[in-house]
């Protein structure tokens, strides 16, 4: 998990509408892909937005769910109980208000890890104080979604069928997301989108989820 410093030299839309609320503090938003592939490029877009929103004045957390270890969901395994990684996803998911999720496309849907982490962390503990609401860490929280895929349509498919998923757990789905065709010739070295009209698709996702991240927070 790595945590980007806040940097406020570049302004960007982000910053102009809202990145900030009325108390000044910075949107704290965790960032992570659908992937644990090395060279995967879901990972690769989650580190130019984590990038961006920091630049835009953002608390960013990016998220490597191949650091954790939680295995296959598993009732009987849960009944033992529930994986200290688990309980640790469930705090980092709790204490950021707005996410991104970067979102490969297997089969034209989501990845087996992404519906394998969202399924544990929205599993009650049962008789914990703090974990026996599964909904607690995805209550509320302001949630975008980009994708990216060798292919001409970018991942399109596999948010068509992420989204209703979160919406189930009363998440609220930014409505303008963004899928990166033609990934494979995408990025340079440095993780950089090379296209203006591709850079600008991941940052209007980044400034609604900002801008909507402050309005619907609690205070």
């Amino acid at each position: 998990m790595r945590r980007f410093p806040r940097r406020q030299s570049i302004k960007t839309p982000a910053t102009r509408s809202g990145v900030r609320g009325r108390d000044n503090a910075a949107m704290k938003l965790l960032i992570f892909a659908g992937s644990t592939r090395l060279n995967s490029y879901n990972r690769r877009l989650a580190r130019f937005a984590a990038a961006r929103a920091s630049e835009a004045g953002a608390e960013v957390t990016l998220l490597e769910l191949g650091e954790l270890d939680i295995p296959l969901y598993n009732a009987d395994l849960e009944a033992g109980g529930t994986p200290q990684d688990v309980l640790r996803l469930k705090a980092i998911l709790t204490e950021h208000p707005a996410w991104i999720i970067c979102s490969p496309e297997y089969n034209a849907s989501y990845t087996a890890l992404l519906k394998n982490t969202i399924d544990w962390a929205s599993s009650p503990v049962m008789g914990d104080a703090l974990w026996s609401d599964g909904l607690k860490p995805f209550s509320g929280k302001v949630v975008g979604l980009l994708s990216a895929s060798p292919g001409a349509l970018g991942g399109l498919r596999s948010l068509e069928h992420l989204c209703p998923l979160l919406r189930n757990l009363q998440c609220w789905v930014a409505p303008r997301q963004y899928a990166l065709g033609k990934a494979g010739a995408a990025f340079d070295d440095h993780d950089e989108l090379v296209d203006t009209a591709q850079r600008q698709g991941v940052q209007a996702v980044l400034d609604q989820v900002l801008w909507a991240g402050h309005r619907l927070s609690p205070p």
